[in-house]
């Protein structure tokens, strides 16, 4: 272990490689021996990433039922199935029947816990992506022999291994020797840097250095795109980069919060548990005195009597307040609702994987989002370019528009040089030739095939022409026809190919660290050789002599002149460019007549030391500046952002100025601003104190973080996590996985995402766009909207029920409703309109509204006191409508007693317990809608199996006015008048839907004796409507009062 602590220590990259080797006891020409390879294995193990345990199947069916309103649901179950053993044949029913309460909570329960359990078991995919970015074999030096095919899972620090174009890297390694000239590795996906980088050999002399500067290191999961080295092996498995960020992803997975819906609901939950006990609490105190009685002697109480059979009756009456209480259909609803918002929502590109992120995106407050892809293109261009005109101090900048790889999209601004002039001509020449790059098109997207800047100076040619105007026609004419053709995947770029059949490339001088210059030699028409160059505009500018103008003339380059280059190179430099600068030399020596490697001066071009003394006094051509460049689109996205109250952080690894240069550009920041206290490479920020790291994130604001790693990533968005903010993440590569991962929304890029940034995500943008996301983010503010108005509409109606359930006890009434009618209630017909809300339209303005904070209540007071009335009065009209039938005989002209049925006093209706003692006490029998007659062998039943009829109208005024009730939740405040329901068809649609399965169960005879209902007449159904259609008119003047009281608040705070 003591010598995994000292490994762990060595940092590989400040020694120089001779300290490398001996610290590893390992010679270049020879490699590990067999028994050392063990040493080393027994105490760093295989080198592959270990897979962590996820959760048993068990635990997650037991956390399904780790909520409490579950728990009240199993407990009214149980209780319910112990009545109905103990009490089947007294209550009338018989087999199923007398099961049915128990059995339909309890698959209430079953399907949710259902849903709960696939989407967990989707969580953590992400750690198997991840493996599959690791390669497979490597060529390894053991025991002096080359082993060419060694399973990469062997590989043990100390090893010596070779590395070549193409290579997948196996290990976090150190790079010993090159075996070209340059060696560039493709590590954007764990760095975020946007070209590939060059590495070489020389010791970094950093103790603490971020992964970009480490220029010395090949890291696991990145690839070889250039050259061929030799390395020695630092770290392995889970000791590598890529290591890191597994244990970094497995960690956020374990921080992953609750969305805040589901916080509120959890808040919501535990508070009706709170009232569900107070108001069980309150109907068996005041009805102590049906189950349990006491004589009074001298002052003291004995004779104790306990009734057991009253007393399981108002068990009955809390299972019913339980079922009355818990909107049992919400889960299914909002499940509902979040999967049509992902279909919305997919339609515009954003594709989410996890449904409960479509409600969190909806309070976005803060949104990290990265650079490169997501706010550029992706796709280097060339945006301007300069030469000189006809004197040396004249220059002339052009300006190309266009951000992608397509050689169509946009052009040069004012272009009339189509008869190029000689610089001109030079310019297209070396952008054309001294190149290596291609475009290719797979039906969606131009894409580069090598180097991005190379493929964009290819680009830049295309959009320049030819001299020739005949050869122009034919290749305008060429790339018409091309269009009609089958295969398209490479894209035919007439005007290089004119230029590299005009100028025969013969040899290459490769790109190098030193010189930071490549260049190749051409045969011209003339038939003289010609050296092209292009390079690093500084280091070309102090190898060349001369400077060509406009009219072909070469003058020597003289102080001034150098001057004037190095401004307008500042100048585009200071934009966020990244500048090439265009030579070339025509006076070539020994090498004006190479034609073959058989040529005597053939050994100068294999001596990379010689080649700066070929690319000496130059003639410079002119400078192009390239970049990533901003998406169209992204711009109005950030003011969308500032309009909502969401701000914005771009955390990136590509460097500072480029950063800025964006930022700037896309509206983040303004035009020239001071940008202190706003931009912050992760280093410096990280090194601040964390008071004030709080500091600068709580400051109204863009901020940039450059040259940031995946832990400053990570430690950003937790911060911002405990400041309360709701964080949007996005990224594509693997080092945003853990920051994806650890954020309220992680958000993956589709077409240019790793496979691991997609799987820890809770989102996929499909194409690649910030705007997709701020489009998201205002469906995601329509859908909770739309949700809170079905969440409030389903709990009023529940406050209702309890309220119905709590008159009946408190006045000592037969039950108006049993808990099956209720579930029917909660889940059926209550469905269909709820989910019928969220199709409400959004707000016009929902996007010039501030992000509401996440501890906002679900129901504010002023709601909650709007509820209560409409639930007092559901709860009046359900047990009024109930009372009415026993002992009213009609009500507003309405004949009750047509049917026959027996009328009785209010007070015997209160203590019909007492029925058996009433003397001369008969109950005729009555017909009910179908024909059919109710009769009763006891008189005392018709406060039992007499009370049907009456229980059927309760049921049917409580569907009533829940529908009713559905037209007032189309809007919080508005009225009907301002918001009609055909606003929203499918409400319409919806609550015929609940009324047509209200009157299923009324007249389909099994349904109807499975709930204890029967059918009505149309003199009863006239009644229904009566008793219920004044909840429109009683929520309408609360929505009047509700809207002037918000606007005197106005008034007072303005």
């Amino acid at each position: 272990m003591e010598e995994s602590m000292n490994e762990k220590s060595f940092k590989a990259w400040s020694w120089p490689v001779e300290q490398c080797l001996k610290e590893y006891k390992v010679k270049l020409n020879k490699g590990l021996s067999g028994y050392e390879v063990e040493k080393q294995r027994e105490i760093f193990g295989w080198n592959e990433l270990k897979k962590e345990k996820g959760k048993p199947l068990w635990r997650l069916v037991l956390e399904q039922f780790d909520d409490m309103l579950v728990k009240i649901l199993l407990l009214a179950a149980l209780i319910s199935l112990v009545l109905a053993y103990l009490h089947g044949n007294e209550t009338g029913k018989s087999g199923f029947e007398a099961y049915v309460e128990p059995f339909v909570i309890v698959l209430i329960l079953i399907l949710n816990a259902i849903v709960g359990i696939w989407q967990e078991s989707n969580a953590e995919k992400a750690l198997e992506a991840l493996k599959e970015m690791q390669c497979d074999s490597v060529k390894v030096l053991r025991d002096g022999y080359l082993l060419l095919d060694l399973p990469a899972r062997e590989l043990v620090p100390g090893d010596i291994v070779e590395l070549s174009v193409g290579d997948k890297v196996p290990a976090d390694m150190r790079v010993t020797v090159l075996k070209t000239s340059t060696l560039r590795v493709e590590q954007s996906s764990l760095t975020g840097e946007a070209m590939p980088v060059l590495k070489g050999t020389n010791a970094i002399f950093m103790d603490d250095c971020e992964l970009q500067a480490k220029e010395n290191m090949v890291f696991a999961g990145t690839t070889v795109v250039n050259g061929s080295c030799v390395c020695i092996v630092v770290n392995t498995g889970m000791r590598t980069e890529i290591g890191k960020i597994q244990t970094q992803i497995h960690e956020a997975s374990l921080e992953e919060s609750d969305t805040p819906l589901k916080k509120k609901l959890d808040e919501f939950g535990n508070r009706l548990t709170t009232a569900i006990g107070l108001v069980c609490l309150t109907v068996w105190i005041i009805n102590y005195k049906y189950f349990l009685t006491w004589e009074l002697v001298n002052g003291w109480p004995t004779n104790f009597q306990f009734s057991f059979e009253r007393c399981t009756y108002y068990f009955k009456i809390a299972v019913a307040l339980a079922v009355a209480a818990i909107p049992e259909g919400l889960p299914a609803v909002i499940t509902t609702c979040l999967a049509l918002g992902t279909r919305k929502m997919a339609q515009k590109n954003a594709i989410v994987r996890k449904l409960p992120s479509v409600e969190t995106l909806g309070c976005t407050t803060v949104i990290c989002s990265d650079k490169t892809g997501t706010l550029t293109t992706n796709q280097m261009s060339v945006t301007e370019f300069f030469t000189l005109g006809g004197k040396t101090l004249a220059s002339r900048i052009f300006h190309v528009q266009g951000t992608t790889y397509d050689p169509k999209d946009g052009g040069i601004i004012d272009w009339n040089c189509y008869n190029m002039d000689a610089n001109l001509q030079a310019v297209a020449e070396i952008c054309a030739i001294c190149n290596d790059a291609g475009i290719s098109y797979d039906g969606r997207v131009f894409k580069a095939t090598g180097l991005p800047t190379e493929a964009a100076l290819k680009v830049l040619v295309e959009k320049m022409g030819v001299p020739d105007s005949k050869v122009k026609n034919r290749i305008r004419d060429s790339q018409l026809a091309a269009n009609y053709l089958i295969d398209r995947n490479t894209v035919k770029l007439g005007c290089c190919e004119w230029w590299t059949k005009r100028s025969k490339k013969v040899a290459t001088l490769e790109f190098d660290r030193v010189r930071k210059s490549m260049s190749v030699i051409v045969c011209e028409p003339n038939g003289h050789n010609r050296l092209l160059v292009k390079g690093a505009v500084e280091n070309l500018l102090e190898r060349s002599s001369y400077i060509q103008l406009a009219d072909g003339s070469i003058v020597p380059l003289d102080e001034p002149c150098r001057q004037l280059l190095l401004l307008r190179h500042l100048d585009m430099s200071s934009k966020g460019l990244r500048c090439l600068g265009l030579a070339y030399k025509d006076e070539l020596g020994d090498l004006a007549d190479y034609h073959t490697v058989n040529h005597s001066a053939h050994k100068k071009l294999l001596d990379p030391s010689c080649y700066s003394s070929i690319e000496s006094d130059l003639v410079f051509v002119g400078v192009v500046g390239l970049r990533d460049p901003p998406r169209k689109e992204v711009r109005e996205a950030m003011e969308d952002c500032r309009g909502a109250g969401i701000k914005v952080m771009v955390i990136t690894g590509d460097n500072k100025s480029t950063a800025e240069a964006i930022c700037q550009e896309i509206g983040l920041f303004s035009e020239g601003g001071n940008l202190q206290g706003r931009s912050y490479t992760g280093k410096e920020f990280m090194a601040l104190s964390s008071s004030q790291q709080i500091e600068i994130l709580s400051k109204p604001g863009g901020k940039v973080f450059s040259r940031a790693e995946p832990r400053h990533k990570q430690d950003i968005v937790r911060m911002l996590k405990e400041m309360g903010e709701i964080v949007a993440m996005t990224g594509d590569g693997v080092n945003d996985a853990p920051a994806l991962k650890l954020a309220d929304i992680g958000i993956a890029m589709g077409v240019t995402g790793t496979e691991v940034a997609k799987e820890a995500s809770d989102m996929v943008l499909a194409d690649d766009n910030f705007s997709t996301i701020v489009s998201a983010v205002a469906e995601g503010r329509s859908i909770y909207n739309n949700m809170k108005a079905f969440i409030r509409y389903m709990i009023s109606s529940n406050i209702g029920e309890v309220i119905s359930i709590f008159l009946t006890a408190a006045l000592g009434i037969p039950e108006c409703m049993i808990p099956v009618q209720l579930l029917w209630v909660n889940l059926v017909t209550d469905g269909p309109p709820a989910t019928a809300l969220g199709f409400n339209p959004a707000d016009v303005d929902i996007m010039r509204k501030p992000p509401r904070r996440s501890n906002d209540a679900l129901i504010n007071p002023w709601v909650l006191f709007r509820y209560m009335v409409i639930g007092s009065y559901v709860g009046i009209a359900t047990v009024g409508i109930f009372i009415l039938w026993y002992t009213q005989p009609s009500f507003l002209g309405i004949n009750l007693v047509g049917d026959g049925h027996t009328l009785i006093e209010l007070s015997k209706l209160r203590n019909w317990g007492e029925c058996s003692s009433w003397s001369n006490f008969t109950a005729t029998p009555f017909t009910v809608g179908d024909g059919r007659l109710i009769t009763f062998s006891d008189p005392c039943d018709y406060f039992s199996a007499g009370k049907v009829k009456a229980m059927t109208l309760s049921l049917s005024v409580l569907v009533a006015i829940e529908m009713f009730n559905s037209l007032n939740a189309l809007s919080e405040d508005n009225s009907l008048i301002r918001m009609p329901p055909w606003r929203n068809p499918w409400l319409l649609v919806a609550m015929s839907v609940s009324l047509g399965l209200h009157c299923l169960i009324l007249y389909v005879p099994f349904l109807s004796d499975m709930f204890g209902i029967v059918p009505l007449g149309l003199n009863e159904w006239l009644l229904v409507i009566l008793v219920s259609a004044p909840v429109i008119l009683i929520d309408e003047v609360l929505k009047l009062l509700g809207r002037r009281r918000k606007s005197r608040t106005k008034v007072k705070k303005a």
